[in-house]
């Protein structure tokens, strides 16, 4: 299973807004600027938290995004369903219909080891990314790394114009 980087992007993007002011909105074209991304590119991943009620659109001259709701709660699944969609991963296409002792009354999905155990795997990867918020990434990154809310907050600062 691959994401498309849009993920990553949209991640990363809460992430540093959580260390705004909660009444700043920052443009798209800063954002990307602050990891060197195509800023049309980055201004559809928002437009989809925006359609998710993550962000929050604000037109005019100080306008941009916000986050739409506390980081506590957003979960890292809210993003990543924003950006790739809820379907899953796995499509089970019942093949063993068609093969030797298959049974077109059967629901392979519900009976077919190999469905089952997918559909096991991406609902705790799922679990997993429900279980985080985007408040509980920003405080292990500010553990870790101490000085990357006040060096997002500068290196915004400087990107204003």
């Amino acid at each position: 299973m691959r994401m498309n980087e849009g993920v990553e992007w949209a991640l990363h993007s809460c992430v540093n807004m959580t260390w705004l002011d909660p009444e700043e909105a920052v443009t798209a074209k800063r954002l990307a600027a602050f990891y060197e991304l195509p800023a049309a590119y980055l201004n559809k991943q928002l437009q989809s938290l925006v359609k998710a009620g993550i962000l929050t659109s604000i037109s005019g001259p100080r306008g941009g995004f916000r986050l739409a709701r506390r980081p506590d709660q957003i979960t890292l699944l809210d993003i990543v369903t924003a950006i790739e969609g809820r379907e899953d991963a796995f499509r089970c296409e019942s093949i063993l219909r068609k093969g030797p002792g298959g049974n077109p009354e059967v629901d392979y999905r519900a009976h077919c080891e190999i469905s089952m155990t997918m559909r096991q795997a991406e609902l705790a990867w799922r679990r997993e990314l429900a279980g985080k918020t985007v408040a509980d990434m920003a405080a292990t990154v500010a553990r870790k790394y101490p000085q990357a809310p006040d060096g997002t907050r500068a290196r915004f600062a400087s990107l204003r114009g």
